[in-house]
């Protein structure tokens, strides 16, 4: 065991003892552990008092009313009920005895079969799971799953995704059993530039006779399939497909023989799939005989009409803004919603433009609301159940009639985490504009310690994604890790996070795709870029005393701050990070890198690793030993090589957690405590004068 590894457990054993005081491996001071801190973390993550109460939402066919299930303080099981669209009138509803018209698409139309997917085979059995009919069954010999499993209008045909894993490489992983002989479990992980699962799209008969496979293009490095399904109006076959590097996708419609035609198709030199997935798939139109598909083809994402043959009609939304995802399509009134914030990345509002493709784009979401909007339309598009939240202000839940955004009832206030929030916190989180020049503008939050003071000065703790899976600045309840974040601040810290280029932001492709090529580089150069320019627009932020903590991708770039900007961050937090990307999976990795064969010096500038010299400040390293996402092995490669340059630092291994960390009692609650407690032990906490 290395000498830092045992401070770290002083640590551990100091938090589950109860102890007020840490010992840090390179600090020979005592930093004082507040109790309230712990209070809360406990209040967030045991008891959830920031947790907002929204429930799920069924519709009925005729828009009538929907099911609305929600959960029961008192007996904490799921309670359903009937809401009357019109009036509001709320009536319990018995699923058992009353159930919800069928959705389920492994049920057929009539109700009387439904299908099972069971050792590599397809199954069709009766409504009540007896009567087995064998449809399809994978060789013996293969690792072979099945998926997407659908059946057609009328139940005479059953449309499903092969899927073969048998040639994606196996790795082992320790499981707890007995402690001197531990079990060994072997799971499939495609590797960068490694083998990945092979796919095939195939249609058979509802007896199990006249299986047909779709003859699509399947090249040698493999695939990936977005949206398989029938189409409307008829027995055709609708299957989305992604190049292995995601820099094409082509639609292709497909017969119950095994014919298929391309009816639409994209490259990038880039990526085509929006790094959320949000441009994913089609929508039909007019029974099927044309369709709806996003776009970031003209440097913006776009919806474009298309007829069934391929043929474009218009683009439905031009103007230099971003949808940022799906709402509703009301055929009837002529009317494509969507999600956009062509103003202000952080937030999320509904707009709505004319099918005719006319363009005009008019707001929906109140203009008085700022922060983040969602609906769950009635199936004629008349009502929605629409709620809203920000960041400071608990989510409202309401039914309400399209036409002028009228409420008919309000279905959750969540008035009392309102009042919670106002107890934990001394003032609201702020949004900041941060200018870098060159016309760069970032997007930043902070919060502010109690008893702030505008005329000395506090040291920062930054909180870091700023990779294209996700942003951490949104007006929205619950974003950015904001509880925690929260916490933080109480112990006399400025928190800051901020979104550099590369994040999935509605700026414009050209934002998000900033960062082709090479994960880490840009970011760690932006990140720093982004305080500066808040230590130059705050004068109270004091740049001598820089903390940063992220996970996954922040993690990463946690790791490149301080070995790539010592001199700017002093002590970091990483969690589950990857710092040699080449040995992450291929499914994410290789969108915005490609492989090292192809793109080796993209490769070697991402990898965290190969900057660990610069190391000068306190860095904690915190990872689950049953990872299978970010594998512990790739950490400890670079906890070898720190040891190796004589590097101190501390490390923590959570045995047998995977990449959220939160299997065990106790567990998310003693991350964020071992983290707090390392960054009161290493920052100097609170103002000091100028």
């Amino acid at each position: 065991m290395f000498p830092f590894h045992r401070s770290i457990g002083i640590v551990a054993l100091c938090v589950l003892a109860g102890v007020a005081r840490f010992a840090p491996a390179q600090s020979e001071s005592l930093a004082p552990w507040p109790p309230h801190a712990e209070y809360w973390l406990k209040q967030i993550y045991e008891q959830g008092v920031f947790r907002a109460a929204n429930g799920t939402v069924d519709w009925l066919p005729d828009s009538s009313g929907f099911v609305l299930r929600e959960r029961d303080v008192a007996s904490n099981e799921i309670v359903s009920w009937l809401v009357d669209a019109r009036t509001g009138e709320r009536t319990r509803w018995n699923e058992r005895d009353k159930p919800l018209p069928n959705q389920d698409r492994m049920v057929s139309p009539d109700g009387s079969k439904r299908l099972v997917t069971r050792d590599k085979k397809i199954l069709r059995t009766d409504e009540l799971g007896q009567n087995e009919v064998l449809l399809v069954e994978g060789t013996a010999d293969r690792d072979i799953r099945y998926r997407d499993v659908s059946w057609n209008r009328d139940g005479s045909r059953v449309l499903f995704v092969e899927a073969d894993a048998s040639e994606v490489r196996q790795r082992a992983v320790l499981v707890p059993s007995d402690p001197s002989y531990p079990g060994v479990q072997r799971n499939r992980f495609a590797r960068v530039g490694g083998v990945i699962e092979k796919l095939r799209v195939g249609v058979v008969n509802a007896d199990g006779s006249e299986l047909k496979w779709l003859k699509i293009d399947s090249p040698a490095e493999g695939f990936y399939l977005g949206q398989v399904e029938w189409t409307p109006g008829d027995d055709a076959i609708l299957v989305e497909q992604f190049s292995r590097f995601r820099d094409k996708r082509t639609f292709y419609l497909g017969n119950s023989r095994g014919d298929a035609i391309a009816i639409y198709s994209e490259s990038s030199e880039t990526w085509v799939e929006s790094s959320q997935g949000k441009n994913s798939g089609l929508v039909w139109l007019e029974d099927g005989h044309s369709f709806l598909v996003i776009t970031e083809s003209d440097g913006w994402r776009h919806a474009y009409h298309f007829r069934r043959n391929g043929e474009r009609v218009a683009c439905l939304t031009p103007g230099d803004y971003d949808i940022i995802e799906r709402g509703a399509v009301d055929e009837e009134g002529g009317w494509y919603y969507f999600y956009a914030s062509p103003h202000d990345a952080t937030q999320k509002h509904l707009y709505r433009v004319p099918l005719d493709g006319s363009g005009k784009l008019e707001l929906i979401s109140p203009a008085s609301q700022i922060g983040t909007h969602s609906y769950q339309f009635s199936p004629d598009c008349k009502l929605a159940v629409h709620t809203f939240s920000s960041l400071n202000t608990a989510p409202r839940v309401e039914l309400v009639e399209m036409a002028g955004h009228r409420t008919i009832q309000v279905l959750e206030e969540n008035q009392k985490l309102r009042e919670k929030l106002d107890a934990f916190v001394d003032s609201p989180t702020e949004f900041l504009k941060l200018d870098i020049g060159n016309g760069i503008e970032f997007d930043a939050w902070m919060i502010k310690p109690p008893g702030f003071d505008p005329a000395r000065k506090y040291p920062v703790f930054i909180y870091v994604y700023g990779e294209p899976h996700a942003q951490t600045v949104l007006n929205e309840w619950g974003a950015g890790q904001i509880d925690f974040n929260r916490v933080a601040s109480l112990m006399g810290y400025l928190v800051v996070s901020i979104d550099n280029r590369g994040t999935p932001a509605p700026k414009g492709a050209a934002w998000r795709r900033s960062i082709f090529g090479s994960l880490g580089p840009l970011s760690t150069e932006e990140q720093e870029a982004g305080l500066k320019a808040l230590a130059k627009q705050c004068p109270y932020v004091d740049l001598s005393r820089v903390g940063i903590w992220g996970w996954s991708g922040g993690g990463s770039n946690t790791l490149n701050a301080l070995f790539r900007k010592p001199d700017t961050y002093h002590v970091g937090i990483a969690v589950v990070p990857k710092p040699q990307p080449h040995l992450y999976n291929a499914w994410f990795q290789e969108i915005f890198m490609r492989t090292p064969e192809v793109n080796p010096d993209g490769y070697q500038t991402a990898a965290a690793i190969h900057f660990a010299e610069g190391l000068k400040g306190k860095l904690l390293i915190i990872t689950g030993s049953g990872e299978t996402n970010t594998h512990i092995q790739i950490i400890e490669d670079l906890v070898d090589r720190l040891v190796a340059m004589g590097k101190l630092f501390d490390y923590m291994v959570y045995p047998n957690r995977d990449h959220g960390l939160r299997e065990g009692d106790g567990t998310l609650v003693h991350v964020r405590m071992t983290i707090l407690k390392y960054l009161i032990a290493n920052l100097p906490a609170g103002p000091s004068d100028k």
